[in-house]
């Protein structure tokens, strides 16, 4: 630890996120692994306003750093005080993406070896009621003087260090400060023990934040991999800052295949609508066949918008789609194209240049539109997809019902499945969407020897 030398640093910003922030005050201590053997702070002119809830937590206004120098002007000076040493901060993530995306901008490429005072507290000193800076210092016994200073914070993060140092007499700080160390990339709030119990299996898995709420599902095919890959890279966006600080605790579900947990993971989104999952609240089928009948008494089918909560025939994620099912069905139906509306559901609207006159008879024209409803429920196939399970005890099912998801489960191996009503004993019933049939389709065209038709 003597021939290691460690920059431990502590910065103030004008926000939280370092693509759009900027550093107002920096303070750099140089520990030998014993003491600091040398300090250096500065204020800074950020060259953007700060705003009011900083200067009330600082102290640090417009009007105090007006004659500071800009980072341009120091940049020179953190690159030497940091090169060759081991960067240390307490939430060293953020303190990182700011130095180095400002180092960055001034034209220099850093990078180095982090080391985090909370990791590290948490790791020799387990159990404490909380890591943040303040409450560490006072259950330690290490003053704070000047809190939310750079200065001041850097000072008792100097002083942690050192205690952290003469406390560990496991190696710890050693063993994370090699670059292969997982406890260096976890988010500062997120405790080692809910990482280390994640299986390499398939499955889903939820982030959760301080007050218990689910803000991530995803799904994955080995679940520690994926959930390693949201901690690595150095991305300065604020969605990606707020996301690491809010994680706090993950537990997860072993699923027997990539098909069964991308369907959980989109029946959990569907269900929990976590505030950081963006990308399947876009799959929403937005366009559905729907039949109605007009006040003249006769019956439509119809291609529209669908509205939320909203039923329909069949729904579709394109217009495409449903005209082309709805072409299909007239053609095969004899249904008049005048009964036939593309894009619009208003009760009896017809197009204009359509003639009202010689319409069909009402009664056998309606009994079409039955037919073809019919046929479009009745051929909707019943099937389910038999595969491995999560051990060599168990096989896995889904089970789709007159083309609809009904649900998935397992089943123990020896039990032998002849019937739609036997499966749905041991299935759990999930609601179907078009996303999920297009996830079950894709896999049945490439694995048919999988599917089971009832």
């Amino acid at each position: 630890m003597k021939k290691q030398e460690f920059a431990i640093v502590d910065i103030e910003t004008t926000g939280g996120y370092a693509g759009g922030s900027r550093i107002t005050e920096i303070a750099i201590r140089i520990h030998d692994g014993v003491s600091v053997i040398e300090s250096w702070e500065s204020l800074v002119n950020p060259q953007q306003h700060i705003p009011p809830a900083i200067f009330a937590l600082t102290g640090i206004d417009n009007e105090l750093v007006k004659d500071a120098p800009i980072f341009d002007d120091i940049s020179e000076k953190v690159l030497e005080l940091l090169t060759d040493r081991i960067f240390v901060a307490h939430n060293v993530n953020f303190d990182y993406s700011f130095v180095r995306h400002q180092l960055q901008e001034s034209g220099f490429k850093w990078t180095a070896t982090k080391l985090c005072t909370v990791r590290t507290a948490r790791k020799i000193k387990p159990g404490l009621p909380s890591y943040s800076l303040g409450k560490l210092c006072y259950s330690l016994g290490i003053p704070l003087l000047n809190a939310h200073r750079a200065g001041g914070d850097a000072d008792a993060t100097a002083i942690l260090f050192s205690k952290l140092v003469e406390w560990d007499s496991e190696g710890e700080i050693s063993k994370m400060i090699k670059k292969t160390a997982v406890d260096q990339r976890l988010p500062p709030n997120l405790p080692p023990s809910d990482f280390e119990q994640l299986p390499e299996k398939p499955g889903i898995y939820y982030f959760y934040n301080s007050e218990g709420k689910v803000i991530y599902v995803g799904k994955a095919i080995n679940l520690k991999k994926r959930v390693a890959s949201h901690f690595t890279g150095h991305k300065i966006t604020k969605q990606r800052q707020l996301f690491m600080r809010d994680i706090c605790s993950i537990s997860f579900e072993v699923c027997a295949n990539e098909l069964m947990a991308l369907i959980l993971e989109c029946t959990e989104i569907k269900k929990l609508w976590p505030i950081y999952n963006m990308a399947l609240k876009r799959f929403e089928p937005k366009f559905g066949l729907y039949q109605y009948t007009a006040r003249n008494g006769y019956h439509y089918l119809a291609v529209g918008k669908l509205p939320k909560f909203h039923s329909c025939l069949e729904s579709f994620s394109s217009l495409y789609d449903g005209f082309n099912v709805l072409r299909k069905l007239a053609e095969q139906f004899e249904i008049d194209h005048r009964f036939c509306n593309y894009g619009a559901i208003n009760d009896g609207e017809m197009h204009s240049k359509f003639s009202t006159t010689d319409l069909p008879d009402m009664e056998t024209h309606n009994v079409q539109i039955e037919n073809a409803v019919d046929f479009l429920i009745s051929n909707r196939p019943t099937f389910a997809i038999i595969d491995k399970g999560r051990t060599n005890e168990e096989k896995s099912c889904i089970c789709i019902e007159k083309g609809h998801f009904y649900g998935m489960g397992y089943i123990a191996t020896e039990v032998g499945i002849t019937e739609l009503s036997e499966i749905k004993e041991y299935v759990t019933q999930y609601k179907s969407n078009s996303y999920i049939m297009q996830l079950i389709y894709g896999f049945v065209e490439r694995y048919p020897g999988k599917v089971k038709l009832m």
